[in-house]
């Protein structure tokens, strides 16, 4: 519905102006919100269609519920007043039980729920929902920081308040929740193995760990995804592997792989002769001896003891992944087609990688070179691009332009 066709209804069923004029759609931060007033009481809702004009067509909506005596589905101002009031203890609970199981992985729950026992709870806790300000969060930052907690942590935290407080605000329609601001970090140190410790890796290793580490190194996956390759993935025709599930350790089962997003990647000519060797048609690619699905502590055993017989630095699973994204960068491939071969939701996360490509950075300063065989540069505007150049001859008694 229109807002032309809603005043048109107001008019029909007798709605005066001054009420039509109460109502109104705004944008916070980014979401649009319904708020208005009716029979002197303030209603305030995020619009379910997250535009302008959504925002105006829910306002309609509303509006005729009201003229309708229609429940709309809210909590009465009052109670919702009330809510508030409740503190942080209280309410994080409930926020971890409705929201966080309903729209987080296992592993990330369980990361919610330590954060809030151990940190957020213990400073925050009796603190009523609208009484958690700015200044309150400078002081948590200030207390983990003084012991001894690195800033990436005490910033996953803010993670966690920020977005146990933003459901409270659309819940309960809370006016205004603190800014978190982050604490700064130094850059992110890569770790990752040049080509000769990548092939004295491969050659270290044996059995299903080395086939693990020919994967990691060649597909960048991460090592539930790894863990949780199904002979199904692969498709012979193209060759190519899907990834569709990652092994979860905290829960003990298969979940959706990260971002929740399916990927494709490419198998090279020694992944394809590799898998072909053992080919089955179900079951998980990597099994141990017993044919079992390999175990995350045997894998990472395997692993730093092939590192120990080829005599490079212990490495984890996910310093292959690394390994794969530095050589593609160095080797001069798109950042973009990186990002959706790690399955990286945001390209912010592969920048990481663009300081290895030097070549992009040469090439940029070699524009500054000079071109011996344009003849000598005279420093004129790019206007006169092409043209001949003027040259000025002085004799005593004129200025001649030739």
């Amino acid at each position: 519905m229109t807002k032309t066709m809603f005043c048109l209804i107001c008019t029909k069923i007798g709605l005066n102006r001054s009420a039509h004029n109460n109502m109104a759609v705004r944008k916070i931060k980014n979401s649009w919100w319904v708020d208005f007033r009716h029979a002197d009481v303030r209603y305030r809702k995020r619009s379910p269609a997250n535009s302008k004009a959504g925002a105006e067509d829910y306002e309609a909506t509303i509006r005729q519920k009201l003229s309708r005596g229609e429940s709309l589905g809210l909590a009465p101002p009052d109670k919702k007043q009330e809510e508030r009031k409740q503190t942080f203890k209280e309410f994080a609970w409930k926020w971890l039980e409705t929201y966080a199981k309903t729209n987080n992985k296992f592993s990330e729950i369980m990361r919610k729920r330590y954060t809030l026992q151990r940190h957020l709870i213990p400073f925050f806790g009796q603190t009523p929902l609208d009484r958690v300000d700015t200044q309150l969060v400078e002081q948590y930052k200030s207390r983990k920081i003084s012991e001894g907690l690195a800033n990436k942590t005490v910033n996953n935290h803010l993670t966690v308040l920020s977005s146990c407080l933003r459901t409270a605000q659309d819940w309960f329609d809370i006016p205004k929740i603190p800014k978190m601001k982050q604490l700064k970090m130094p850059p992110l140190q890569i770790d990752f193995l040049s080509q000769d410790e990548s092939d004295l890796l491969l050659a270290h290793s044996s059995g299903v760990y080395h086939e693990i580490i020919l994967m990691a190194l060649k597909t960048g996956l991460r090592r539930g995804e790894l863990i949780a390759l199904n002979w199904s993935d692969i498709n012979w025709n193209n060759k190519t592997l899907t990834v569709r599930h990652s092994w979860s350790e905290a829960s003990k089962s298969l979940d959706t792989p990260k971002s929740n997003r399916e990927r494709h990647i490419p198998l090279t000519d020694d992944l394809c002769a590799m898998l072909l060797r053992r080919k089955q048609a179900i079951g998980f690619v990597f099994t141990d001896e017993e044919g079992h699905r390999v175990r995350v502590k045997r894998l990472n055993d395997e692993i730093r003891r092939s590192c120990a017989r080829a005599g490079i630095q212990a490495i984890t699973c996910h310093t292959l992944r690394h390994t794969f994204a530095s050589h593609l960068v160095m080797a001069g491939a798109s950042l973009k087609a990186i990002q959706e071969l790690l399955g990286h939701a945001n390209i912010q996360i592969t920048m990481r990688y663009a300081h290895l490509s030097p070549s992009s950075l040469r090439n940029a300063i070699r524009l500054l070179e000079p071109n011996p065989s344009a003849g000598p540069d005279l420093g004129q505007p790019v206007g006169n691009a092409g043209r001949q150049p003027v040259r000025i001859r002085f004799d005593d008694n004129a200025t001649h332009l030739q």
